[in-house]
């Protein structure tokens, strides 16, 4: 059985801090970083807890490796990315 990813992209109330991370379980992941669960972690510390981009796979690998791209990103592309789905920058944790 092969199981699923998804890479996201979180940011501070003010949108100048960028978070990047993977998981299997955005739900749960998101949940975590909104709960500060991981305390010192780079989200806690720079309050990355509002969810403005994600993207699911079929495999984890796949994620993965989308994962690795994103972070070599140059920071005007990200933005890019996210304007280009999510404009206001709003939330999306509820949509999920």
């Amino acid at each position: 059985m092969q199981y699923g990813g998804t890479v996201y992209i979180t940011s501070n109330a003010y949108n100048s801090v960028l978070y990047i991370g993977v998981t299997s379980n955005l739900l749960a992941r998101m949940g975590q970083h909104k709960e500060r669960y991981y305390k010192d972690s780079f989200t806690d510390t720079y309050n990355c807890h509002k969810l403005v981009y994600y993207q699911s796979f079929p495999r984890i690998e796949e994620a993965i490796i989308q994962e690795k791209r994103m972070k070599k990103w140059k920071r005007e592309w990200k933005f890019e990315l996210i304007n280009s789905v999510n404009p206001t920058w709003r939330d999306l944790y509820d949509e999920i």
